[in-house]
């Protein structure tokens, strides 16, 4: 009978480690998945803030706001660039009417984005947020509950530094 027994588990210990296999492949991808999306939501912004040489930067005076964007003349500061009398900002909590921002033009465009600390942290805003979501699917889905931890600390100091700076 002990002989029995033991076959009839190995079936047993071979479909727990499919279905692990499974779990673990299924949980890593959806955690790569949200990260991918958290900087490719980021980099459509960050790579302004990021690689700066060669575009123009200057500072805007935001003037008016409203519908989702806010405007104000522009004042070059890197050479080769050129005054505007008016550019567009995405109305944010990053951006107040009657003050002034550094900002980068975006190529092409009248629309510019803030530079220098607050510009990159405000940038990878979805990354921190990404960063936080994943770390549920690896703590609870992957059950590595250290790594989960990191994952949301780095993400909460992301998003509390982004607060800060902004």
């Amino acid at each position: 009978m002990p002989a029995s027994a033991a076959a009839a588990a190995r079936p047993r210990q071979a479909s727990r480690a499919v279905l692990r296999f499974g779990r673990v492949a299924a949980m890593g991808t959806v955690t790569a998945l949200i990260l991918i999306a958290g900087v490719w939501a980021s980099w459509g912004t960050a790579q302004h803030v990021l690689l700066t040489k060669g575009r123009e930067q200057g500072t805007v005076e935001v003037t008016r706001c409203g519908g989702g964007t806010c405007s104000g003349p522009y004042a070059p500061v890197s050479a080769g660039s050129q005054a505007r009398e008016r550019v567009v900002i995405e109305d944010s909590v990053a951006v107040a009417q009657g003050r002034t921002y550094s900002v980068v033009m975006k190529p092409g465009s009248d629309d510019v984005v803030r530079s220098g600390p607050a510009g990159v942290l405000y940038a990878w805003v979805p990354l921190g947020g990404a960063l936080l979501l994943a770390s549920v699917v690896v703590a609870g889905g992957l059950r590595r509950t250290r790594a989960g931890w990191v994952m949301a600390g780095a993400g909460v100091a992301l998003l509390t530094a982004a607060f800060v700076a902004v």
